[in-house]
């Protein structure tokens, strides 16, 4: 696996969340998650994003290998949501363990349309998944008024 990552980091009061995208092109989103070749990872805020990683996998045959997945899964770790063209059940547990989400699109779908679709969702009426990211990335440990005690 190469794994590529932006030296510099954006200012982080700006940033909100990383989002993945599987994609050999870094321009369509043009991989099923399990035999993704490749993932770019973008930085969004409400003003901008930016590509801030890309990692590349050699072997990445659909053959039922579960530890491949396990390594994806956990360079993602910090990823809100993956955007791919398809992903089985098993990636799926995965993917919802780690808190990220897991986003099917058709295949071709432009990334910078994704980015500004999201980019406008953080301005208004924003998905729970992505809500439930912000808020956890914000170091909220503590139980929220949206969050009901169940015993």
């Amino acid at each position: 696996m190469r794994h590529l990552r932006l030296v510099q980091p954006i200012e982080e009061e700006e940033m909100k969340v990383k989002i993945a995208f599987a994609s050999s092109d870094r321009r369509t989103v043009n991989q099923h998650f399990g035999a993704a070749e490749a993932f770019a990872v973008y930085e969004l805020g409400e003003s901008e994003s930016r590509l801030v990683a890309v990692a590349e996998f050699i072997e990445t045959a659909m053959d039922g290998h579960e530890g491949k997945l396990a390594a994806k899964v956990e360079l993602l770790g910090d990823c809100a949501a993956v955007y791919c063209n398809a992903v089985g059940a098993s990636a799926i547990q995965q993917l919802l363990a780690k808190s990220i989400q897991p986003m099917r699109v058709d295949e071709g779908t432009l990334i910078d349309e994704l980015l500004i679709g999201l980019q406008k969702s953080l301005l208004s009426d924003t998905p729970v998944w992505l809500a439930k990211h912000i808020k956890k990335q914000s170091g909220s440990g503590k139980f929220a008024e949206d969050e009901e005690w169940q015993e």
